[in-house]
């Protein structure tokens, strides 16, 4: 008997059997379990995980280059000491080096600002890696993984013993095999102790 025949209780109670039979074969379908922590977890499919250790999509730079600074610079009045300043890369991406390959493309640069009584010298770039990628007929030089840039520091004679911090902005483009993303200018500060 089919079931629009069937008496109205019974209708509601096949309708209601279909929609948990169907559920039920569905579930068996993809394979998916519960976490522990929550969600759904599937392995060729489903919804992704919710940590992951790269970004799902990437809209800007920021997202794949971290900025890592000294703990703390020490300098004595009137002599120098050297900053390293490292640029962290996620894994399938690059950076343009500084100098860049070509002038349309977005060098890897550090712009310090001011700091009391510190004199910061011209910031020393790390020698590129040349890459081929599928979007330039010529290889470009890039950094990958990690980089580090150096910054000469210089306290001044008369700078007050005390602590400051040394503002710096690190511009960068970075992309992957395919493509470039957005350029961003990550803002950190160096601390310094001048004694």
């Amino acid at each position: 008997m089919h079931p629009l025949h069937l008496p109205a209780c019974y209708r509601k109670r096949f309708r209601i059997l279909s929609c948990v039979t169907l559920f039920v074969f569905l579930i068996s379908l993809s394979g998916c379990s519960r976490r522990s922590g929550g969600g759904i977890n599937a392995g060729t499919g489903g919804w992704p995980p919710s940590s992951s250790s790269t970004p799902a999509e990437v809209s800007s730079s920021a997202q794949v280059v971290k900025v890592i600074v000294p703990s703390a610079i020490e300098i004595a009045r009137g002599n120098s000491a050297e900053a390293i300043v490292r640029l962290s890369i996620s894994t399938g991406y690059h950076i343009n080096a500084n100098p860049a390959t070509f002038p349309y493309l977005i060098a890897t640069a550090i712009t310090p600002g001011k700091a009391e009584g510190i004199i910061v010298g011209k910031p020393a770039y790390p020698i590129a890696e040349k890459r081929k990628f599928q979007f330039e007929e010529q290889p470009l030089a890039v950094y990958e993984d990690e980089v580090q840039i150096r910054l000469s520091l210089h306290a001044d004679p008369k700078a007050s013993p005390d602590s400051r911090s040394l503002p710096i902005s690190v511009r960068v483009q970075a992309c992957d095999n395919e493509k470039c993303y957005p350029p961003a200018n990550l803002e950190t500060t160096i601390p310094i102790e001048v004694k």
